[in-house]
């Protein structure tokens, strides 16, 4: 399997359980507090790892895509879920979520310079329209559209800007990399606004655990997979393995939180893994040493590895 494919499936498999860890989190902290708490948490380990590595400083062309990285996936989603959770299931919010692969498609046209030929695009479609029809009809979906669909809407659309954009940066910075700049960048919003928000009188070891599962894996270890895996096989293609997440998020709320779902997990899953498939067309890795070392450390050997010519992207 190639590794892009490998490490965007990692991804989106520690990604995949962030509405029902949010869902309990904010069930005893404030949503605001959640959101930028986990984003100050994982700057804390972005730090340490960019010393430790001795990442150098970006540039300021870097910089500026670094803060619409961090206003995608740092701030945006988060917040936005985080709000739309605490008054909605995480099944509902997968409904919304599914449509995620198809934002990060648009974004990685609009913004990472990628064409995905037609077949891709049919693909892309087919799976979405199976996953949008498990969840609508297993997923618990009922109820009209309310502020928290909005919220939702909005999460999506700037994660899949925040995707797109620093899929593209890691191609220059690295994956691990991209996401500790972005973490850091974020810095004086995710301060003041943790601190000003900071109330846990009501926080039970439940909500503290779901709280360090979206900090660190969700906001932090989860991106060192995802972006590597992005670089390494094109934003678009690699993106499309998201349309598996709401089935993940759904399977994982019936577990966790007790939420029902039915029998066509299994038929919606195999679909959505066809679609996958025939969504993945290149084979290329990142030429970073960081995200060469996390690919190692997942069975990866060096000769898999060759620096992405600057036209792959359109393959």
């Amino acid at each position: 399997m190639p590794a892009g494919v490998t490490l965007g499936a990692l991804g989106v498999l520690g990604f995949s359980f962030s509405l029902p860890a949010t869902r309990l989190a904010v069930a005893g902290l404030d949503p605001w507090f959640v959101a930028f708490g986990r984003a100050l948490v994982a700057a804390v380990l972005a730090m340490a790892y960019l010393a430790l590595s001795r990442a150098p400083l970006p540039s300021a062309t870097q910089v500026r895509r670094l803060v619409i990285v961090a206003a995608g996936i740092v701030i945006g989603f988060p917040l936005f879920t985080s709000l739309a959770l605490t008054t909605q299931t995480s099944a509902h919010g997968a409904v919304v979520i599914a449509v995620l692969p198809m934002s990060t498609a648009i974004w990685a046209v609009l913004r990472a310079s990628e064409r995905p030929p037609m077949t891709f695009w049919l693909s892309s479609g087919a799976g979405l329209l199976a996953v949008l029809a498990f969840v609508a009809t297993g997923g618990g979906f009922s109820g009209s559209l309310s502020l928290a669909d909005a919220y939702l809407f909005i999460a999506v659309v700037l994660c899949g800007l925040g995707y797109a954009e620093g899929g593209a940066l890691s191609r220059e910075l690295g994956g691990a990399r991209t996401i500790c700049w972005a973490l850091v960048v974020s810095l004086p919003v995710t301060i003041p606004v943790s601190l000003f928000t900071a109330d846990f009188s009501r926080a039970t070891p439940v909500v503290w655990l779901s709280f360090a599962y979206v900090a660190l894996i969700s906001m932090f270890l989860g991106f060192f997979a995802w972006y590597a895996g992005l670089a390494a096989g094109g934003v678009a293609k690699i993106g499309q393995i998201q349309l598996a997440q709401p089935v993940l998020t759904l399977l994982w709320s019936a577990a966790v939180l007790g939420e029902p779902v039915g029998w066509p997990a299994l038929a919606t899953a195999a679909v959505v893994v066809v679609c996958v498939v025939l969504t993945q067309r290149s084979r290329t890795a990142p030429a970073d040493p960081a995200d060469r070392f996390i690919l190692r450390a997942f069975g990866f050997g060096g000769r898999q590895w060759r620096r992405r010519a600057s036209s792959s992207s359109r393959s």
